[in-house]
């Protein structure tokens, strides 16, 4: 068991999520907290009571349809958009993204579904208006692509556009040409105005055009020559910067992987890696499970937004904290290690959401549930240094 490691936050709750405690995807609506699970639980959603945010209460709490899990919540413009993918099993099973009413929001009411047949969707991002983004897997292609959703009608979402790389729609008569050991598959795209910056898994980082939503059109691709496995790839717009995590997916340190990089894309068409935020010190590679970067917290309108400190679920290593002012040497500012979670042999720090008022939620992929944070003095006071508050949404 290895003992809490705490440096710019303290611990104000905590809930094990009833036993439950695969904690994916978090995110909260004023005194409510939607937590998505990983899958082995068999639960899907649960949602929290953090009216008392030292005492949160689990007051609902839905299974997982057989043979598929809802790991991903989406929360805006009072809808909850919660993600179905076959999960270690062929199906049967419901395939795409569900759409809840939130007009009271502990007791959710599903008022839509959108189904994309073949293993559903892995990722949403719906940040508001009339788009959510998602990567699927729908039927004909090798892996995950990139599909725009309208949900102005929530009782009847209809697809708008889809990108694939060339080679991925076998059923359409495409041949991948790329080696067999490289996955080209779509994690997830963060987009902002007419620009999409995806997660390309083994393939790096691609930048779209998306002005003609029905046609996405590519513009540039960035690799690097450690591999890796891209996750999240969040554009800092007023800096012409893009900060990429690459996802550990194996237990230990199996080589150079799973950075955090921070992207030059002030030239589009060639983008470059400026630097790499620092990797975290310790006998991570030796303690058990997942070691290596995971998420961000993605800068959600009514959220903490910033443009130069980020936050970075690091599995074993915790949650740290990277203060990226000087995008060529960035600094860690912080971290926090929970206290091993019973029943594991260490930490794995999944999903972070930051709230406006600076309260940080981190979840527990294995047995942890969710975790509720308030940073130091120091940290709030930097993080309100460098706050971003543009506020608009294309």
């Amino acid at each position: 068991m290895h003992p809490a490691d705490v440096d710019g936050f303290e611990l104000i709750g905590h809930s094990d999520l009833n036993g439950f405690g695969d904690g994916m995807q978090v995110m909260p609506l004023e005194d409510a907290l939607y937590v998505a699970h990983f899958g082995p639980s068999g639960k899907g959603t649960s949602i929290l009571d953090i009216s008392d945010s030292t005492s949160p209460r689990v007051v609902r709490q839905w299974e997982a349809p057989p043979g598929s899990h809802t790991h991903k919540v989406q929360v805006a413009d009072g809808l909850l958009l919660v993600n179905h993918e076959l999960f270690r099993s062929e199906g049967p099973a419901p395939v795409g993204f569900a759409i809840y009413d939130l007009s009271d929001r502990f007791d959710p009411k599903r008022i839509g579904f959108f189904d994309t047949g073949g293993r559903g969707v892995h990722r949403i991002v719906y940040e508001g208006g009339p788009y959510a983004y998602v990567s699927a897997v729908p039927p004909g292609y090798t892996g995950r692509i990139w599909m725009i959703v309208d949900v102005s009608d929530p009782t009847d979402p209809k697809e708008v556009g889809r990108w694939w790389w060339p080679g991925m729609w076998t059923e359409g008569g495409e041949t991948p040409d790329w080696p067999e050991s490289e996955e080209r598959i779509v994690h997830h795209a963060m987009v902002h105005n007419d620009r999409a910056y995806v997660g390309f898994w083994d393939s790096g980082m691609v930048i779209l055009d998306i002005s003609d939503l029905s046609q996405p059109r590519t513009i540039s691709r960035l690799t690097w020559e450690e591999g890796g496995h891209t996750h999240t790839c969040l554009p800092m717009p007023d800096r012409d910067l893009v900060v990429v995590t690459d996802e550990a997916i194996t237990d230990g340190c199996d080589g150079p992987r799973h950075m955090v990089r921070v992207v030059d894309v002030s030239d589009e068409n060639q983008p470059f890696v400026r630097s790499i935020c620092p990797v975290p010190e310790g006998d991570f590679c030796d303690r058990g499970l997942r070691f290596g970067a995971h998420c961000l917290h993605e800068n959600r309108p009514g959220s903490y937004r910033s443009q130069e400190v980020v936050f970075v679920t690091y599995f074993n290593a915790g949650l740290r904290v990277f203060d990226i002012a000087d995008p060529d040497n960035p600094t860690e500012i912080a971290h926090w290690i929970p206290e091993c979670p019973p029943g594991q042999v260490a930490c794995q720090i999944n999903d972070v959401f930051v709230d406006a008022d600076h309260t940080v939620y981190v979840t527990d992929r294995v047995n942890g549930g969710v975790y509720i944070l308030r940073p130091t003095p120091d940290l709030s006071k930097r993080m309100a240094e460098a706050a971003w508050t543009e506020e608009v949404k294309a």
